[in-house]
């Protein structure tokens, strides 16, 4: 008889735990290997810096850490997708090109959302400031 899914396994913290690690493994690769993603750091580092200078309100701060972490897993992903693509198919194909496009355009459009909150949020402050 063929399963046609798989039962759950019980709840254990030691896989949890694991899971975490996995996790971290990830995020270390994309510093250790991935230009843009610290490119994206130093970005919300600077955003963090101003926001602690210019003393921006709680929601402020939510929409400066949402943005920063959309971008982050915009990148994340798109380096997924790129490396899982290359794997799957070595060599030049229109198809993968435009697949890797697709998730390339998608960090642009989290990264320009990111920088319009940024514009809106401490253009502001910043001429007050001054």
């Amino acid at each position: 008889m063929v399963k046609t899914h798989q039962q759950p396994d019980d709840f254990s913290v030691k896989k949890r735990i694991r899971s975490f690690s996995y996790a971290f493994k990830g995020i270390f690769y994309m510093m250790r290997t991935q230009h843009n993603f610290w490119i994206q750091i130093i970005v919300g580092l600077l955003a963090v810096f101003l926001g602690l200078v210019l003393n921006i309100s709680l929601l402020e701060w939510g929409l400066v850490i949402f943005s920063c972490g959309m971008v982050l897993t915009a990148e994340t992903f798109n380096s997924a997708i790129e490396t899982l693509a290359d794997i799957v198919n070595p060599n030049h194909d229109p198809k993968i090109g435009l697949v890797k496009d697709l998730a390339a355009g998608a960090v642009l459009i989290s990264a320009i959302a990111a920088a319009i909150v940024g514009l809106i949020l401490f253009i502001p402050k910043i001429i007050m400031f001054l």
